[in-house]
């Protein structure tokens, strides 16, 4: 194989989309995650991958448990946008969402989630950027039936992206798949400054009212970023 690395080739790899929270004290907080995998079934352990910029890993490494929520395939951009791409140093995440303590104490996120589960901290391993946590799971439930969101689906369907502290954060030189094949040439697509969302003029925002072939110019005055919240004066033209 030689030692050249392309990383398109990680970019292959499927993930799920996620919420990871818990507590510190009386302090609550969740993230969106990707890095969420099954390690052994007797006992069910699992695993996740947080960032240490994040406070989501301060409280997991000061409580000691944490909690997963699985999304569903049609979770709006804006419970995305919220969890995902706002800090909760600077938001109360909470307030905005649904939310039940769990077994262990935990919060875990119901809304939009097909099943939760909570997980106390078995061991952690320092990856670099990021601390992969191993949990055994000590409460689980299906809320409902659905088909769960994957991260293919974030990135192809609602034009998503990775932010800047996931493990599948590209970077300025990758180009989403979703990118590159959702480009309209009639009309050019822009790009949030703040979270890395593509506006494409042939998809429109249909979650939001905007129908299919409205340029940006276009959009209504108050519209703003469906994942990050960002106004229009916060996008720029893609290159």
């Amino acid at each position: 194989m030689g030692n050249e690395v392309d990383l398109q080739a990680l970019w292959r790899i499927s993930y799920g989309l996620y919420v990871i929270a818990a507590k510190n004290g009386e302090k609550l907080n969740g993230q969106i995650a990707n890095t969420v995998f099954q390690v052994t079934a007797e006992p069910p352990r699992i695993a996740v991958s947080i960032s240490k910029n994040n406070l989501t890993h301060e409280y997991i490494t000061g409580s000691g448990i944490f909690s997963v929520s699985i999304l569903d395939v049609n979770t709006p951009m804006t419970f995305i946008g919220l969890l995902g791409f706002k800090s909760g140093r600077d938001v109360d995440k909470f307030s905005q969402v649904e939310y039940e303590t769990g077994d262990g104490g935990c919060p875990v996120i119901t809304e939009n989630a097909l099943a939760v589960f909570e997980a106390r901290v078995l061991d952690r391993v320092d990856v670099g950027s990021h601390t992969l946590f191993t949990g055994e799971i000590i409460s689980a439930k299906v809320l409902r039936e659905g088909e769960p969101l994957t991260y293919s689906d974030y990135h192809r369907v609602k034009k998503g992206k990775a932010p800047k502290n996931a493990p599948t954060y590209r970077g300025e030189g990758g180009k989403d798949v979703a990118e590159a094949e959702g480009k309209d040439k009639r009309m050019t697509n822009y790009v949030c400054d703040v979270c890395g969302y593509v506006y494409v003029p042939a998809n429109g925002d249909p979650e939001h009212d905007v129908e299919p072939g409205t340029a940006f110019e276009d959009l209504p005055a108050g519209w703003v970023c469906p994942v990050c919240g960002a106004t229009r004066d916060q996008f720029s033209p893609q290159d």
